[in-house]
Formats: structure tokens, sequence, C-alpha cells
């Protein structure tokens, strides 16, 4: 199974998110993201044998309560990249609340999985939810201009659960479906 560790953005925000793209789409290069399965993702596992799955479940749990991370508000703004502007790989949109929540989150699931035997993290984790990915540099021009020049606000929601979700890759690009909600109340 592919999984990852995510928290699910509600439909307002993925439609937010999909008029966010449209914004993008005059820039030749781009791959857009389903902005119906928007999420941040807290830490990617990649395969994992099923037998495995009752280790995540269990280190996720543990993440959850020794996190103490209750119901939050989060706000969906602001526009960046990775690697850098430069170099345009992944577009995403941040968090002007609720970062510091999903960071603190994002480092309790690393821990508690890394302490169980899984890869660690190869980078930092930002809070972000990814709209699009720069398949070649035909668009560039335009997409430095709108990154650094357009600061949207998507919208507000609380975050009351985090996910295990499995990933599965298909022609048209990736299938989410849920495996186990963790509740943070």
């Amino acid at each position: 199974m592919r999984l990852f560790v995510s928290v699910d953005l509600p439909s307002d925000i993925c439609e937010s998110i999909e008029e966010l793209q449209s914004r993008f789409e005059p820039a030749g290069g781009l791959r857009f993201t389903d902005p119906h399965q928007s999420h941040v993702t807290l830490k990617f596992l990649g395969d994992v044998p099923t037998s495995r799955v009752p280790a995540v479940v269990e280190g996720i749990d543990s993440a959850i309560t020794t996190a103490h991370v209750d119901p939050f508000d989060a706000t969906v703004a602001g526009l960046g990249v990775f690697p850098e502007i430069e170099y345009i790989r992944v577009l995403w949109v941040g968090f002007s609340t609720g970062g510091e929540q999903l960071t603190h989150l994002a480092r309790a699931v690393e821990t508690a999985l890394t302490d169980r035997g899984f890869e660690e993290a190869d980078h930092e984790f930002t809070p972000h939810v990814t709209f699009a990915r720069m398949a070649h540099a035909g668009g560039k021009d335009l997409v430095q201009r709108l990154v650094t020049e357009e600061q949207p606000e998507l919208g507000t929601f609380t975050v009351e659960e985090v996910c295990l979700t499995e990933s599965t890759l298909g022609d048209t690009g990736p299938e989410y479906e849920t495996v186990e909600r963790f509740s943070l109340s």
C-alpha cells in the first residue's frame, strides 16, 4: 500500500483551489493536481507492506496523543514554490493561521513513525497544499509573476482530524482513499 498521513481540506476550500488553478492556466508547462483531493501531507510513507499498517496506525494514534493539539482553525492563504522561485518544480498555497499546529502535528507524526522504523523525512516540514507541478519552464515568467504578486486567501476551516491515506497511481493521476481517521478531540 502506498500511504501518507494527511489533513484533508473541506470541499469549499477545494473549490477555491480549483479557482486558483484557473488563474495559472495560461501558463504553459503546469500539471495541476485534482483540487477535490487537496490535502496537507504531514508525512509521506511510500510503499508499506500490509503487515506494517498496524504499526503505522499505532504510531499516528500515539502522535496525536502526545502532540496535545486540540481542533484548531487554519486559514489557507499565500503562494509559494519548491525548491525556489528561479527553479520551480512545485506550486503551493500555504497557511496564514494554523501552520504552527500543522507543523507540531507533522513533527509528532514524524517522531512516532521513525521510532517505529519508518524512514525519516529528508526535508523540513512546510505546511502547504500542492496545487500544481511544473513539467517544463514554458510558462515560468507568468508563474513567477503570479506567485510574487498574488497572495490569495482561500478560506478558513477547522482541523479536527488526521487521516491515514492510501494513494493508488492510475492513468489519470493518483486516487486517494482514507484508510483510517484520527480525531484531535
